[in-house]
């Protein structure tokens, strides 16, 4: 009896070994990219979470959250400027690896950009590709990280930033337990 009770807890332990090290190599795969969308594809091919690796997103309504304080200046934005939010579910197949709140400025992308964020679901990385932004992480919390929902197992908050080093947009991203299954 007390063999079977060591025994689960060393694969308890096992598994949360098998969970951090998933996570750290999901964080490396991240680094890796300046668009989390690329980075999540990659990242489901590589862990064969859905065949083929595609990432599509849904978006999320009736559930938007408040722009950060600082989101003037974190995007240098002159008074009045507009911003544009998504809030959206990232999948590859049928599971949900990233849910991601997004304030951009869209004077900064292409009226066709503008018309795929609103009437579209594709994913923002996508859309703003051909902008060759590059992705400043401002910060990362590993699990449940603010404005992110219950299961999250990391939470990055980051800047997309333009080759001239004007900020396109700013991002909260929780990256969901489904990413540790497969593989």
């Amino acid at each position: 009896m007390v063999s079977r009770q060591i025994l689960a807890v060393v694969a308890l332990g096992l598994q949360g070994c098998s969970h951090t090290v998933a996570v750290e190599r999901l964080e490396t795969a991240l680094a890796a990219r300046d668009s989390a969308t690329a980075a999540l594809r990659d990242w489901c091919e590589w862990r064969g979470i859905a065949r083929p690796a595609r990432i599509t997103a849904s978006a999320v309504r009736g559930s938007d959250a408040p722009p950060p304080p600082s989101l003037a200046e974190e995007l240098a934005l002159p008074a009045g400027e507009p911003t544009g939010y998504r809030h959206v579910r990232l999948f590859c197949g049928d599971a949900v690896l990233s849910e991601a709140h997004n304030w951009y400025v869209p004077a900064r992308l292409t009226p066709e950009m503008n018309r795929l964020l609103t009437e579209t679901d594709t994913p923002f990385g996508t859309v703003a590709a051909p902008l060759a932004y590059r992705r400043e992480r401002l910060g990362a919390t590993r699990g449940q990280g603010p404005g992110c929902p219950a299961g999250t197992v990391l939470t990055h908050r980051a800047r997309l930033v333009l080759p001239d080093g004007t900020p396109l947009a700013l991002l909260v991203e929780c990256y969901t337990l489904a990413n540790l299954s497969a593989a």
